[in-house]
């Protein structure tokens, strides 16, 4: 049997190793090697001690998450996304081209990391295709494995997971909106996952939404292409890459990783007939939204993204004491989101010391259209006035380059959408869900699919 990569089996293999191991005793294993791992970052930089993240369980704790609007920022400028680097006002749609560049390069080296230039090919194999019936309409699902080419070692398998479901009697090549997905082994519970027995039916999901619009969608499960936790950077695709070894400061984090499979199938999308290539939208939640938005940014081909509740490492501005911090993401809980490098501003250098902001992340989707999302005190967390604030702080660089902003600088109602422009938000009152946005998505990105 071949060694797998994924965040899924590697758990269960730690879990099931042993019958007698407790599910608590796999858990510690893992929180252990990556605490050996995030020290060995820590040693790399030369960092002895990081500054404690917010702590959003405990409003008394002495380093309780801050909600307090007059203190969330202590570093109200941002850098601007319309300045090179030698100090040059862009005066030209033409000049976003170069300044894209330097932009993508801090972004790279601080932040999300680099992708190595020789990544290897995926090979794609249908291991399952099923005629069947969703909402009362005929489709054809899909289950694919993508099989990374592993010859430069082994001993490292990743096999992407995805599952592609189209419209049986569609007569062109269709739109495609593929989502990240969570999956968890068992013993673990999704997030925000309250479903009770009983009740009236559940709305129809985002996939029938999909369907009843004559379009696509597909499933792809992150994990599948890298761990998320840092006792998995050996393995996935970033071990594959190493080797085997651990990083260097400036190597690719998940969210990188994840973005860069989500590229990988659009590779497979554009081979089909039946999919609109130049039509796919990229769509994730949390942890997730932050790596729409990372696939969003950085590979020009996706036409739309739908971007939920992704916060701090997202598209919360990280000059912002609200919610979840730098410290947070820099910590050995979630360090393998991102580069090595940006476990220095947890300490010692700061905030402000950063050369890029997430408002540039944003930007770097011009002009493509972004769909911003968020739910109402339920996620607070994710700091829903930081996202907001980097999304107006996008907009110039949408009309430098003839698009429409947000229109406004003022923080709307809930669920009140600004949906004009090609920077769109949207704030629901369900909490931390994307689900009350994907129907308003669908019909701002049908704006954009079915023009000629």
């Amino acid at each position: 049997m071949k060694k797998s990569s994924t965040l899924f089996l590697y758990i269960a293999f730690v879990i099931y190793a042993s019958a007698q191991q407790p599910l608590s005793a796999a858990q510690d294993s893992i929180k252990k090697l990556t605490e050996q791992d995030h020290a060995d970052m820590m040693s790399k930089l030369n960092i002895i001690l990081l500054r404690p993240g917010a702590n959003g369980n405990d409003p008394k704790a002495p380093n309780a998450a801050n909600y307090d609007e007059m203190k969330a920022n202590p570093y109200p400028d941002l850098p601007d996304a319309l300045v090179f680097k030698n100090g040059k006002k862009l005066t030209a749609a033409a000049d976003w081209v170069s300044r894209r560049k330097e932009i993508i390069e801090d972004f790279d080296r601080e932040i999300y990391g680099r992708v190595p230039a020789n990544t290897p090919k995926v090979n794609w194999e249908i291991i399952k295709s099923t005629d069947t019936v969703l909402g009362g309409i005929a489709v054809v699902e899909k289950k694919l494995l993508g099989h990374v080419e592993n010859s430069i070692f082994p001993k490292i398998n990743v096999d992407i997971q995805l599952t592609l479901t189209l419209p049986a009697e569609a007569k062109t090549a269709v739109p495609v909106a593929m989502e990240f997905i969570f999956v968890f082994p068992p013993g673990f519970r999704r997030p925000g996952d309250t479903a009770k027995m009983g009740g009236p039916p559940p709305a129809p999901g985002w996939q029938l939404q999909c369907l009843k619009k004559g379009w696509g969608f597909a499933v792809l499960i992150p994990v599948s292409i890298q761990a998320d936790n840092g006792a998995g950077l050996t393995q996935g695709i970033i071990g594959l890459m190493n080797k085997g070894g651990r990083r260097k400061p400036d190597d690719w984090g998940s969210l990188r990783a994840w973005a860069w499979g989500a590229s990988r199938v659009l590779d497979y999308f554009e081979t089909l007939t039946t999919v609109d290539a130049k039509r796919i939208a990229i769509g994730g939640h949390s942890r997730y939204g932050k790596a729409a938005l990372v696939t969003m940014a950085y590979d020009e081909r996706f036409a739309i993204g739908y971007i939920s509740s992704s916060g701090e490492g997202g598209a919360k501005l990280h000059r912002r004491n609200a919610g979840e911090i730098v410290e947070n993401i820099a910590g050995s809980g979630e360090y393998h989101w991102m580069a090595g490098n940006f476990i220095k501003y947890g300490g010692p250098l700061k905030w402000s010391d950063l050369p890029v902001d997430s408002h540039e992340l944003i930007a770097l989707c011009a002009p493509r259209p972004v769909f911003i999302g968020c739910g109402d005190k339920g996620d607070a967390w994710t700091d829903v006035k930081g996202m907001f604030m980097a999304a107006v702080a996008a907009g110039p660089v949408y009309k430098l380059l003839g698009k429409k902003d947000l229109g406004t600088t003022e923080f709307p109602q809930l669920e009140t959408g600004l949906l004009e422009g090609e920077i769109a938000f949207r704030q629901h009152s369900g909490g931390h869900t994307p689900a009350p946005n994907w129907p308003i998505f669908l019909d701002y990105a049908a704006r954009y699919f079915n023009k000629k």
